[in-house]
């Protein structure tokens, strides 16, 4: 009781907002780093407090990525709109003492844009940052972590400045364990230690695939899949699916929007896991979490899982096939909770080593670099052996996958097949929605002959038509609509980067037709606009996606020009950004005499700033202009939205 008086008030704030999971791994370290420190902590995202919460803690610490052109992931938007708003006067969050670190990608212009509008709007309302913000670029050849680390030790420091420890107490020793927020617990009296196995064989000698019952995903829809068909030749080197799946009723849905897919792990690799840590014999004896808070607040208390409730019964093999993300790369943190959980000197001395700042570069080759799982480091680390009620707070939650939509206009309807409406069908159009994807499958074999597989990938790899999976619909953000269908667009998508690009052609045709056919083109000058796609890939015969639609929609009478890149079907290798300047004046013409949108999709890397720098060269040439004036007409579109990418 002495100890809690003393330390009294001494609370902090973690928010996150995240799209793909890892600015919520960040604020996770965060509010690790803040118990040690002796806060009392909370972490939680954005939308699920509101503004006067945030002055009613010591500290707030901020994690969050930037997303689509700049903006703020889905789960800090609601907090994000609160905090713009102009009801909102000058100091009123001048009681308010925050860090923040912000996630993001140089090669997007909009370079950690959400960060840094939320810093500055927190700022403008008084408030006060104790530490000199941080930020990360996923170009960095370490990762995040290359970053988070060394800024991380920082803020450690400007906490213990800013709040100093009262009395003899000092920070909670790396040495020690920490409470985690859920523990599991048997749901009924069975004694876990003499409970037989009920350890399903229904997959063994079965083809590699997962179980087939849905996942309950909050706000996710039922998809169907239609077909999962490999678009590459069996002897090229990537497979790529071209995968179709419906929903029932009727979904709406624009170019750049995102469906998510929520894989599961395999129950080969599941029953490993379960064999590494000798739980075989409890795997499917009913469990539940339980709180270890000792706060009333239950709004920030969360949930233990994503997709679970915390009254909800569930099985450890139930976890780690559906929840936990077994074969996932391990961070920092991962290492330093299996340090707790060995009586080997050896084991343990090597895995506290993975967790020192300066051995950084060791946990990247180590991790990342070979990409090694952490179902592979629990069966190298043979000695470690986690407490299954903790394992939720060990192993990462798995979460779902996003992916660019490939379909728009008549695409999206499920009686649309084969290029063709059928009449009998028609009836059906408003009862499911079609959804297409095309998926890069992540399979490989390292330098030391070790087979690597995506989580998701592989399980997409695996879908059945027939077969049904949760999904969920998430706005994109590349900004699309029917106001500037009378202009052209620019495109540049190698790769799988065109999924998008494919959508919007046919949404862009669909706009077009309704407005003949309803009157509504009347304002749009149309006359003599062509759009314009560069699509890269290695081989015309390989991997020349969708090649034979661009033809048809061509013949069709659609105003559309394909120029492929093909990398490898010649002595010198060709790359999207080389046909943009051997097209230039195509491109100033649509772009700058036109008006036009331009739009950069695929992975990101080098692609998107190697376009980028063609495009100055463009603009330098065609309109004669200084490289900085180049750069600054560049800049313009970007302000005006006329400068679009989305890379992954």
């Amino acid at each position: 009781m002495a100890m809690e008086a003393a330390l009294a008030g001494r609370t902090a704030l973690v928010l996150y907002g995240s799209e793909t999971g890892n600015s919520q791994e960040v604020a996770e370290e965060l509010g690790r780093t803040a118990e040690r420190l002796r806060f009392s902590t909370q972490v939680c995202e954005f939308n699920s407090v509101s503004i006067k919460q945030l002055l009613q803690y010591s500290v707030v610490l901020i994690s969050i990525s930037t997303t689509g052109q700049g903006d703020l992931p889905a789960n800090a938007l609601t907090f994000w709109r609160a905090l713009r708003s102009k009801r909102l006067q000058p100091g009123c969050l001048s009681r308010l003492r925050f860090a923040s670190f912000g996630l993001g990608d140089t090669s997007y212009p909009k370079f950690n844009w959400a960060h840094r509008k939320l810093y500055n709007r927190l700022i403008q309302l008084g408030a006060d940052t104790i530490c000199d913000r941080g930020e990360s670029d996923e170009q960095h050849p370490e990762g995040v972590d290359g970053s988070f680390i060394p800024w991380l030790l920082k803020l450690r420091e400007s906490l213990l400045q800013a709040y100093p420890l009262p009395g003899d107490f000092k920070p909670i020793h790396d040495d020690v364990l920490l409470e985690p927020k859920w523990l599991l617990e048997t749901s009924d009296t069975v004694d876990v230690s003499r409970t037989p196995s009920a350890r399903p064989t229904d997959h063994i000698g079965a083809p590699d695939i997962p179980f087939e019952d849905l996942l309950a995903v909050t706000n996710s829809l039922t998809a169907t899949v239609a077909s999962n068909t490999r678009v590459t030749p069996d002897t090229h080197w990537q497979d790529v699916r071209h995968l179709t799946l419906t929903t029932p009723g009727h979904q709406t849905y624009n170019p750049g929007d995102i469906l998510t897919i929520y894989p599961k792990n395999f129950a080969p690799d599941v029953d490993l896991f379960l064999t590494a840590m000798n739980w075989t014999d409890i795997a499917d004896v009913s469990i539940k979490f339980i709180s270890t808070s000792t706060t009333e607040n239950t709004t920030t208390q969360g949930r233990p899982l994503p997709n679970l409730t915390p009254g909800s019964s569930t099985t450890l093999r139930s976890l780690l096939t559906k929840h936990l993300d077994i074969m996932a790369i391990p961070r920092r943190s991962f290492f330093s909770q299996l340090a707790h959980y060995t009586a080997d000197t050896y084991h343990r001395d090597r895995l506290l080593e993975f967790t020192d700042p300066q051995y950084i570069d060791e946990l990247y080759d180590y991790t990342t670099r070979p990409r090694r799982s952490i179902l592979e480091v629990l069966q190298e680390f043979e000695s470690v052996q986690i407490p299954w009620q903790r394992v939720c707070s060990v192993i990462p939650a798995m979460r779902g996958r996003q992916f660019s939509i490939a379909s728009g206009g008549r695409l999206k309807d499920a009686a649309f097949r084969d290029g063709q409406e059928h009449g009998s069908e028609k009836e059906d159009h408003a009862s499911e929605t079609r959804f297409e994807l095309l998926i890069a499958i992540v399979k490989y074999r390292t330098v030391i002959k070790r087979l690597r597989q995506g989580v998701c990938t592989r399980y997409v790899a695996s879908l059945q038509p027939g077969q049904s999976l949760s999904v969920t619909l998430q706005k994109g953000g590349l900004g699309v609509s029917n106001a500037d269908s009378d202009r052209p667009v620019v495109m540049v998508g190698p790769g799988t980067g065109v999924a998008p690009m494919r959508a919007l052609i046919y949404e862009r045709v669909a706009w077009r037709r309704h407005d003949v056919l309803h009157g509504t083109n009347e304002n749009k000058d149309t006359h003599g606009l062509r759009d314009v796609l560069f699509f890269g890939c290695r081989n015309a015969e390989a991997d020349f996606f969708f090649k034979d639609e661009w033809a048809g929609l061509q013949s069709d009478g659609v105003a559309l020009d394909v120029f492929p890149a093909f990398s490898r079907d010649q002595r010198s290798k060709v790359y999207v950004q080389d046909l943009v300047r051997t097209h230039a004046s195509r491109v100033y013409e649509a772009l700058a005499t036109q008006n036009g949108i331009l739009y950069i999709c695929g992975s990101s890397g080098k692609m998107p700033q190697a376009v980028r720098e063609a495009l100055i060269e463009v603009f330098q040439q065609q309109g004669s202009l200084t490289r900085e004036d180049a750069e600054a007409y560049m800049d313009g579109m970007e302000k005006s939205g006329r400068y679009k990418q989305e890379t992954w």
